[in-house]
């Protein structure tokens, strides 16, 4: 599917940015915003083109930008990012990237967004977007570390990959998002990376053992060392992949899976994706989110 053009809207039955909508009836409208990260398009495309709850727009950075605001996204029931914006690197084996603190224009719109209850599916590598910006990892829940450095204001090491790891995925709650699904195998990357568990309500968890062996620096890939711990140390990490949690008046989810086709293509990941998306865009997770975020006020 092709990204976002204002002329195709009338046509592809999508919402117009004068505000008129031309959506399927009683479908979720969903935007889904990319760029940052490289990914396999076509591929990645077809899980929403199959999924038959939704009708979706696709719009890539820095064009995205200017649709994170309270007035644009009137348009649509959730937004779903696969995006990995304010980093710039420099290219293969030059070490440390370039990070760029987001618009103002944009922080202020997403805030007003959560403010107003907007709900967001956050998947795999959006985790590591704008690490100039501190608040979008507590808006995930997570945090990526492309080099060592702070994370909730303490100093962190570098975080770990390991790309088609073949693991088992478990649900540990009931929830319309883990309905149906059991205990499944899935090949995908794992992050070593941080979680905050503390602000989270965990949905799945991995049978991968979450210490550094099994991960290799995203520091030394930076410095084009592929696939390299050599003088490197992680403590180890959560294993939760995939979480429910509110930020302001928001409910998000986070899916640390997806990576590529071999994920795309499980049908397991998509019926999660799926019910992720209903849920995120029913008054059931916006009354959720109130619920918890005054559960949360009064302890």
């Amino acid at each position: 599917m092709a990204d976002v053009d204002p002329a195709d809207y009338h046509e592809s039955g999508r919402s117009s940015p004068t505000g008129m909508t031309f959506w399927g009836k009683d479908k979720k409208k969903v935007l889904l915003v990319t760029r940052g990260h490289p990914f396999a398009r076509d591929q990645f495309y077809k899980i929403f083109e199959a999924n038959p709850d939704i009708e979706y727009s696709a719009v890539e950075h820095p064009a995205a930008q200017l649709m994170f605001n309270p007035d644009f996204a009137k348009n649509f029931d959730c937004y779903v990012q696969y995006d990995m914006p304010g980093i710039e690197f420099n290219g293969a084996g030059e070490g440390m990237p370039r990070f760029v603190d987001p618009p103002q224009s944009y922080k202020d719109g997403v805030m007003a967004m959560l403010e107003a209850g907007f709900p967001l599916v956050i998947m795999h590598h959006t985790c590591a977007a704008w690490p100039a910006w501190p608040e979008w990892s507590e808006i995930v829940g997570g945090h990526f570390l492309y080099v060592p450095m702070k994370s909730r204001g303490v100093d962190k090491q570098d975080s770990g990959y390991n790309i088609d790891v073949p693991h088992k995925v478990t649900p540990v709650m009931k929830h319309p998002i883990t309905e149906g699904i059991e205990p499944f195998d899935i090949v995908d990357e794992v992050y070593m990376s941080e979680v905050f568990e503390d602000s989270v309500v965990p949905l799945f968890r991995s049978s991968w053992d979450f210490t550094d062996k099994n991960f290799f620096s995203s520091a030394l890939a930076l410095k084009g060392k592929y696939y390299s711990n050599e003088g490197w140390s992680h403590p180890p990490s959560s294993n939760l992949v995939g979480w429910i949690k509110t930020y302001k008046n928001s409910p998000i989810v986070y899916l640390q899976f997806g990576d590529g086709p071999a994920t795309y293509q499980n049908e397991t990941f998509r019926k999660i994706l799926r019910q992720a998306i209903n849920w995120a865009c029913s008054a059931e997770a916006k009354a959720w989110a109130r619920e918890y975020n005054a559960k949360k006020a009064a302890e």
